[in-house]
């Protein structure tokens, strides 16, 4: 059992689309999860680390490679729905969630999104944002977050957001939301009893749930993000970035 603190729990699911298998491809001799478990265990120790999967193969590699994990329910519809199930059965006051295709995220920000939650007692979640310039504002793909006082999230969208008046179009600077988030373990035990509102259905963002049933989010800017692993194309420059370049050293 972890002792009440923090928990970082990662959701593991087997089925991929635009990847197939992406977190057992092994490439770099250590499959892609356990690349993940690693850094974020980095954070607040393994002791405090559970991975939340929905297959037993996922389970295997990471009880193989030392890791705690617990075999979950196949058919949530979301992470944080599966963190939920594990959430239920540990005593931790926040809880961490990190995504499993992750493999470079920074344990230093996975400490700063539980600090958040110490350092705003009115906030239920906590989460993080990076500059973004105007390809970020146009990607649908990107999200964007607006911060009210106090680092408060006031809304998150796909859509350009601020957009300038006086310009005419989106601002030429953003926030972009960075996918780790941080609850309150209650706040998270609840989720799933949120009503899902019509922004949330219309933008398929999941923390727009929370803001419409008065959830305050606590949000911290970070100067980068570790970029994550939807495609071959990920894989691949993850790969590159793994191996030291042997450029300069042959005939030496």
């Amino acid at each position: 059992m972890i002792q009440p603190g923090v928990a970082v729990l990662i959701p593991a699911r087997r089925a991929s689309t635009r990847l197939p298998e992406k977190l057992l491809l092994a490439e770099t001799g250590t499959p892609l999860l356990i690349h993940t478990c690693r850094r974020a265990a980095a954070a607040f120790g393994s002791d405090a680390l559970i991975v939340c999967a929905d297959d037993p193969e996922l389970v295997a590699v990471a009880t193989d490679h030392g890791f705690r994990a617990e075999l979950t329910r196949a058919d949530h519809q979301s992470g944080t729905d599966r963190i939920a199930e594990v959430a239920a059965g540990i005593d931790a006051a926040v809880v961490v969630n990190v995504q499993a295709d992750e493999p470079e995220i920074d344990p230093a920000h996975i400490r700063l999104v539980a600090e958040l939650c110490a350092h705003h007692p009115d906030a239920g979640m906590a989460t993080l944002a990076t500059p973004g310039d105007i390809e970020d504002q146009l990607n649908p793909d990107n999200v964007k977050v607006v911060l009210g006082a106090g680092g408060r999230a006031i809304t998150f969208t796909r859509a350009p957001a601020p957009w300038d008046r006086d310009r005419g179009g989106p601002a030429a600077t953003c926030l972009r939301h960075v996918g780790i988030y941080a609850y309150r373990r209650q706040v998270l035990l609840d989720y799933d009893r949120l009503a899902r509102s019509e922004l949330e259905e219309r933008e398929r963002l999941e923390q727009l749930r929370a803001i419409a049933a008065g959830v305050v989010i606590a949000c911290g800017v970070v100067e980068h993000s570790a970029p994550g692993i939807d495609t071959r194309a990920d894989y691949d420059a993850f790969l590159r970035r793994q191996r030291p370049s042997s450029e300069g050293s042959e005939g030496q």
